[in-house]
């Protein structure tokens, strides 16, 4: 009996130091990290894992677990109906089970395709201000069974994460507004200047439509600007799920250029692709990488000159694929190249002479990050530029949620 007190007095203990921890993150991915990781070593279980729940959509999906090597399992949706998970939301109560073969409410189309097998599991709802946040969960204890003192704690552990992750949520929101307001105040001068030179009498007819024609590209990039954010906050709230297929790179990347070809060909720059034989598939959310694909090439050609040309190549290694845009452009200074995936960055020789939002880089970091990637650029003024993306080829297993 006295050694249960210590460990409840020890776990106690760590939960105060947790609570400290999550309160000083507001990173949501470190936070999500940490809290997973407090989960599996509090219960002493295998892997811990943390479902988001999107109050707006109905929605319940995987967001993060102790070993996740692929950020690409949070385009996995778990039914409110039909999955454990989904009945912790629906009832915002604890589960405790022992073996969730044996439990009707238990979600198996995941294990298909992971690998990982799920025997014992303790699940508490996140809840905070009478919101459900998400699903904690602890997956295959190691020894015994979960315990009261495991839920306990576990609970514990889920009221202090839920506050943690609306305070992160919180923060981002309003860094990113601010930032986005912020920005919103050049065009919107503009725009105010405009029209009130619009109302001058003595403004000629060569003014009025030089000007009307200035308030259009102003709008259009406002329009352009409230897309782009909108794409990036959904991305760093982590609310953006990716469903991957298996694709060829090559016949994406062609097609591609089949898209970008006419706006390659207004400034007179030739598009090529090249790749290796055999190359292998890439396990990917298609669409997204399309996105960071096409963003990538419309920049190649914005910062081109006249009769340049643009390459993109792809190659594999053992571990990467590398898809390269090589352009024949006005080059990147070398000052402005660590700065270059800033939200809202534009580099200042460039702003006069190419309209942009400064979020289009950002975006496809983002993705590119949530496939659990990277993205690198190398410039010379005067010679040209080249991003290049590195994509993982294949993924461990890991644990899913149910």
């Amino acid at each position: 009996m006295a050694e249960i007190k210590t460990e409840r007095l020890d776990g106690y203990r760590r939960l105060i130091e947790i609570a400290r921890d999550l309160a000083s993150t507001l990173d949501l991915d470190i936070l999500l990290s940490r809290i997973v990781h407090a989960a599996a070593e509090m219960s002493a279980s295998v892997a811990a894992s943390i479902l988001l729940y999107d109050d707006s959509a109905k929605q319940l999906y995987f967001q993060v677990s102790t070993n996740i090597d692929e950020p690409t399992r949070r385009g996995i949706v778990v039914p409110l109906d039909g999955s454990i998970a989904g009945w912790i939301v629906k009832q915002r109560k604890p589960v405790r089970i022992a073996n969730v073969h044996d439990d009707a409410r238990f979600f198996n189309e995941v294990e298909h395709y992971t690998g990982f097998t799920t025997q014992s599991l303790l699940g508490v709802p996140l809840i905070t201000k009478n919101k459900v946040v998400g699903v904690l969960e602890a997956l295959n204890k190691q020894k015994g069974k979960f315990s009261d003192s495991d839920e306990s704690m576990l609970s514990v552990l889920g009221a202090q994460a839920a506050v943690a992750i609306e305070n992160a949520r919180l923060f981002q929101q309003s860094d990113l507004i601010s930032e986005f307001v912020h920005e919103l105040r050049t065009p919107l001068a503009s725009l105010s200047t405009a029209t009130y030179l619009l109302h001058r009498p003595e403004m000629s007819r060569e003014q009025h439509d030089q000007i009307v024609k200035n308030i259009h590209n102003e709008t259009l990039r406002l329009n352009s600007m409230a897309s782009s954010f909108l794409d990036l906050a959904r991305l760093e709230s982590g609310r953006v799920q990716y469903h991957k297929t298996q694709f060829n790179v090559m016949d994406l990347l062609y097609e591609c250029k089949d898209v970008m070809n006419s706006k390659a060909a207004e400034a007179d720059i030739q598009l090529r692709a090249e790749g290796s034989d055999g190359l292998p598939l890439l396990d990917a959310d298609r669409d997204k990488i399309k996105q960071v694909f096409l963003n990538l090439i419309s920049n190649a050609i914005k910062y081109n000159r006249t009769n340049g040309s643009i390459t993109m190549r792809v190659a594999a290694t053992e571990s990467d694929m590398i898809i390269s845009f090589q352009d024949t452009g006005i080059g990147i200074p070398e000052e402005a190249l660590p700065h270059l995936f800033q939200k809202f960055y534009r580099v200042h020789e460039h702003e006069d002479k190419v309209q942009g939002t400064g979020l289009g880089l950002s975006i496809c970091r983002q993705i590119v990050n949530g496939h659990g990637g990277r993205i690198e650029v190398s410039s010379k003024v005067g010679v040209g530029t080249v991003l290049t993306v590195y994509l993982p080829r294949a993924s461990r297993t890991q644990p899913i949620p149910h």
